[in-house]
């Protein structure tokens, strides 16, 4: 199902709008760079017991298909996102492949899922861009039964994570119109602060929280990386609609900034993010 009445608000705007098409078009590289994290999460489902999952801000499906492929016909793994065109690629990926996975277009902080309903909540990426976190993590406890598990992976703060900034840097004496990142807004890096989190998830009635740093090597294809610099983040946003010369400008100089990390024909380094554990307590 699709959700009928959603709240729109900058970042349901943004994912169902350039952000949204970039990470479709660029779906192959971004499930390769994040292949790493994927494998963390499924391991997590295979050590429990969990036969219902959901899989918070799934994108194009990637952690939702690996993990109903484990459950396979004992269980499900349902993926929600926000984004109506990363959804569309989820369900032909699932249906391309005969995986039982389900998907549905919806904002998690406000979605009405069925209570009790589901016995692990995991993301890979997909809770940072609530606009009330509070909020967000309250209604997934409510939709978590009873001693459900939560593991979640965020990144930690853009000091730690040069790569992820690399364009940003490299573009800005060109781009006098690049938006400045918002300590704690809704974004990348709005669960840097491990004692913000922690307080996010006492607030919202999670309980057994465990917040610890894990530092993850990822590699991408040389050949992928014009597309993500050009594409994706901030930088990506506004060339999508600058002209020539400026798109050719910022292009070179910021492939430039991205040479110390390239390695012949791979791009490597290392992500530093939080892996984020709690559990909903008996009501």
């Amino acid at each position: 199902m699709d959700i009928t009445q959603q709240k729109d608000n900058e970042q349901t705007t943004l994912w169902n709008g350039g952000a949204g098409r970039a990470w479709v078009d660029a779906q192959e590289s971004l499930d390769q760079l994040f292949k790493p994290f994927e494998d963390r999460l499924v391991d997590v489902v295979r050590a429990g017991a969990a036969r219902r999952v959901l899989d918070v801000g799934c994108g194009t499906g990637a952690t939702t298909l690996a993990v109903a492929r484990l459950l396979g016909a004992q269980g499900q793994c349902v993926g929600a996102d926000v984004s109506g065109p990363m959804i569309a690629v989820a369900r032909a990926r699932a249906q391309q492949e005969g995986t039982p996975a389900s998907f549905i277009r919806a904002d998690a902080q406000r979605h009405a899922f069925e209570p009790a309903s589901f016995d692990m909540i995991i993301s890979r990426f997909g809770v940072m861009f609530f606009d009330s976190p509070v909020q967000a993590f309250a209604n997934l406890r409510h939709a978590a039964r009873e001693g459900a598990v939560l593991r979640v992976i965020a990144w930690r703060s853009a000091a730690e994570n040069p790569f992820m900034t690399t364009a940003e840097r490299a573009a800005a004496p060109l781009l006098p119109n690049l938006p400045a990142r918002q300590p704690g807004a809704p974004g990348q890096f709005s669960f840097a602060d491990r004692t913000r989190v922690l307080s996010i998830l006492e607030e919202s009635g999670w309980a057994e929280i465990d917040i610890r740093p894990i530092d993850v090597a990822c590699t991408l294809p040389e050949k992928a990386l014009h597309g993500y610099l050009t594409r994706l983040g901030p930088v990506g946003l506004i060339l999508q609609d600058a002209d020539e010369r400026t798109r050719a400008q910022v292009t070179e100089t910021v492939r430039a900034a991205f040479e110390p990390y390239v390695h012949g024909s791979e791009v490597r380094f290392t992500a530093a993010c939080w892996m984020i554990g709690a559990q909903a307590p008996a009501v």
